[in-house]
């Protein structure tokens, strides 16, 4: 046992010291963060230098004259005459488009003349303003229908269901399906990602040891399982040292331009309101009080009031699930990286290893659609894939029995993968120059 800790020391503490870890450890937090402040810096930027629009609107029709909507960025100037004479005030400064509506008994036409382009929202709201001002003069000509009136109408005919779920006690909780799809999702791609990462670690370490022929002095002094063991703990550990590292300093460079620039993620909360209130895929988000929602204390309290799943039950099974998805993955990598001489020649014996996860990565959009079809509850319960599978199902609820049936396969299942990359790493890792094929693998573990 003395002998496992001082690898599991050694590989960590060799892997931490290296320069590639520490640029990698500082660098990834940085590029996270600019990924989440330079959208919200970029879109402050744009709203604060966005054109002012003074327009002049020359209406053939006169139906338009004093009923287009003025905002903070635009203005409107009514006059009557001949559009070539107002032309010319494009170039005097005192109007920057002039937009002429011409006279039709038919679709209505318009055209906008300026000088430097406007924005590029600018001419669909103008089309939105004027298509609202036709329909309501539909309504009241064709039907006498006043627009608000039209409008309560709108209200009163609206149908609204909302997702309710219920468990066993009777508690009932408001679901919303798209944003736990969205979690779902995301907590698969960062496991599967970081289990190739870490795996592929473990297998350029054996690697790189049988390379050199340090291994030859290694198993003189320690049983090759116990080698393995260490290696696959000791990239383990500083997986999740990275891991953690990567969330607590991205956390910290958030928090300190939020505390140095307070406006700027709430600058854009229309923009968010909008968004949420925006049908996506038939689902909604208007039934949320939007100040409700963003008023809360903490992350944890809008997960837990808001969604279906607990933050402390997603986090622990999020752990479970990378250490031992890890865990299976690396030492079935060891047992590969023992058997070859060069990284080129795994390939044949990763990719049977490799396309269980990759497929259900590939499955991730008919597994977060119906978390509970046969589908996701099959990949969920396989080793290979239910680390990925499990993680996509969790946050839209699932049973308790299932997830501990799916954990204790885990386990199992990595008892069988250390039995079996053992029987390969021991004789694997002093083999040189044969190319290795799967019938002698197959002879070794028999041996």
């Amino acid at each position: 046992m003395n002998k496992i800790k001082l690898i599991i020391a050694r590989e960590y503490l060799t892997r931490v010291k290296k320069r590639s870890f520490i640029i990698m450890t500082i660098l990834a937090p940085v590029l996270m963060a600019a990924l989440i402040i330079t959208p919200a810096i970029i879109a402050a930027k744009a709203m604060e230098s966005q054109k002012n629009m003074n327009v002049l609107v020359i209406d053939d029709n006169e139906f338009f004259i004093n009923k287009l909507e003025e905002n903070a960025f635009t203005t409107f100037t009514y006059r009557s005459g001949d559009i070539n004479d107002f032309k010319k005030e494009l170039f005097s400064g005192n109007y920057d488009a002039v937009l002429h509506i011409t006279k039709s008994d038919a679709a209505l036409r318009g055209n906008l003349y300026f000088k430097d382009d406007p924005p590029s929202r600018f001419v669909p709201d103008l089309e939105s303003q004027l298509d609202k001002q036709l329909f309501d003069k539909l309504l009241m000509d064709t039907f006498n229908i006043q627009p608000k009136q039209f409008e309560a109408y709108k209200q009163t005919t609206q149908a609204t269901i909302s997702s309710i779920k219920v468990d066993e006690m009777g508690n009932e909780k408001t679901s919303f399906a798209m944003v736990s799809k969205v979690v779902g999702m995301v907590c698969g791609f960062i496991i599967y990602f970081f289990i190739f990462m870490c795996a592929q670690q473990v297998l350029r370490g054996v690697l790189e040891e049988k390379t050199n022929r340090i291994i030859e002095v290694l198993i003189s002094s320690v049983k090759p399982m116990q080698l393995m063991l260490g290696k696959i703990v000791g990239v383990a550990m500083v997986g999740l040292t990275q891991f953690v590292l990567w969330i607590v300093l991205t956390l910290i460079l958030i928090v300190g331009v939020q505390f140095a620039l307070p406006n700027l993620f709430t600058g854009n909360s229309e923009i968010v309101q909008t968004a949420m209130q925006n049908p996506v895929q038939g689902e909604t988000l208007s039934s949320i009080d939007f100040q409700q929602f963003t008023g809360q204390n903490s992350l944890f309290e809008v997960i837990q009031n808001y969604f279906n799943f607990s933050f402390t039950t997603l986090l622990l099974c999020f752990l479970f699930y990378f250490i031992f998805g890890y865990l299976i993955y690396a030492s079935l990598y060891a047992a590969v990286g023992s058997a070859v001489d060069a990284e080129t020649d795994s390939q044949q014996f990763l990719l049977p290893v490799t396309i269980p996860l990759i497929l259900t990565i590939m499955m991730i959009m008919p597994i977060a659609e119906e978390p509970n079809g046969s589908l996701a509850l099959w990949m969920s319960m396989i080793p290979l894939t239910s680390p990925v599978a499990m993680l996509i199902r969790l946050p839209s609820g699932v049973p308790l029995y299932e997830l501990l049936l799916s954990m204790a396969l885990c386990v199992a299942f990595f008892f069988f993968c250390v039995w079996l990359a053992s029987k390969i790493y021991r004789i694997g890792i002093l083999m040189y120059g044969k190319k290795t094929t799967w019938k002698e693998l197959g002879r070794w573990i028999r041996y």
